[in-house]
């Protein structure tokens, strides 16, 4: 018999815009913070990812995010726009067991600069978007990206 399991969490793509100087007619460009995760059961290498994590019993999935953003990031002031909410799946194995699991993600926006990134992390950088695409590791953090750089570019955020 097939054993699977299914889990359910929430993260956060996590914007912040930094001005050009106006005279220049440049627009304000975009950063995209991302996180150093350290090598682990289902990645052999170190590998960079966006904030997330397991949905508590009872919890909204939105609230997740925020607390989840917060906690990985210590960032209190982030934003989350409204419009933007994108699940992702994907199977890994865990001790043996097959796991399905679903990541809804949200788009927010903070004005801080200084990320204090938690015990499971290595490190964080802010990147404008084509160099946060290279970064990413999986293929669907790269496409939910792909996803918010195009929502944030047509609203003209």
């Amino acid at each position: 018999m097939f054993n699977m399991s299914i889990e359910k969490s929430a993260g956060v793509i996590i914007f912040k815009k930094e001005p050009f100087d106006a005279a220049q007619g440049k627009k304000d460009k975009i950063f995209y913070l991302l996180l150093h995760y350290p090598r682990n059961s289902s990645a052999s290498k170190n590998y960079w990812d966006l904030p997330k994590g397991h949905i508590k019993k009872g919890e909204k999935t939105e609230d997740t995010a925020k607390r989840e953003a917060e906690e990985e990031t210590g960032l209190k002031d982030i934003r989350i726009l409204e419009g933007f909410k994108e699940t992702i799946k994907y199977f890994f194995k865990f001790e043996g067991k097959n796991i399905l699991k679903f990541v809804t993600f949200y788009l927010a926006e903070t004005k801080i600069n200084d990320v204090r990134i938690s015990d499971e992390h290595i490190g964080y950088q802010w990147l404008p978007y084509e160099e946060a695409l290279g970064q990413l590791k999986f293929e669907n953090a790269k496409k939910i990206i792909k996803k918010a750089h195009l929502y944030l570019i047509k609203r003209n955020v």
